[in-house]
């Protein structure tokens, strides 16, 4: 991959990744409400408003970005790091969240996406990558362990969703 860095933004192959401003709040909203009903990929059950994500956007920093993803002018969707536990030993191992735009899942991105995440970690000091994935998202689940994650533990119907019992599986990376 071709990496160009500037101030805010990364351009990876075809792809620019740029912090994520307030400004890009409204649509990191609305690509992940887009994704509730599929009852896929998030355990929310009804839309999340941007008021519901403002303290969780203040929790991203230099060292957990939240980035904006474009291929040229189309926002292809978003993705972030999220500390593991509160504890500083844990400081090196933090969870990945990627999220795309209805009209861009199934086209490769996610990959490139997660192949940049990976790349990026060591910079951002994390040693250790987790992905929480539900147990039926076989897309995202081979998307993560064609990349080299494996499956580290599975939480057998923790979640309650229209009447039905889901399990999480959650697939861990060392990347140092």
């Amino acid at each position: 991959m071709t990496e160009v860095r500037t101030n805010l933004q990364t351009t990876t192959s075809s792809l620019q990744f740029k912090d994520a401003t307030m400004d890009d709040l409204p649509t990191i909203v609305a690509i992940y409400n887009s994704t509730i009903a599929s009852r896929l990929v998030t355990a929310d059950t009804e839309p999340i408003s941007i008021e519901d994500r403002k303290v969780w956007f203040d929790e991203h920093h230099e060292k957990r970005p939240l980035w904006m993803i474009y291929d040229g002018a189309t926002c292809v969707g978003w993705a972030s790091f999220q500390d593991f536990y509160g504890r500083k030993a844990y400081e090196g191992t933090a969870e990945i969240s990627i999220y795309l735009a209805e009209n861009c899942r199934g086209k490769g991105y996610g990959k490139h996406i997660l192949g940049y995440c990976i790349q990026q970690a060591p910079t951002l000091q994390i040693h250790t990558l987790l992905g929480y994935i539900f147990a039926h998202n076989e897309p995202s689940l081979q998307l993560f362990k064609k990349a080299g994650f494996e499956q580290w533990a599975l939480l057998p119907n923790i979640a309650l969703m229209d009447d039905q019992f889901y399990s999480l599986s959650i697939l861990g990376k060392k990347i140092i």
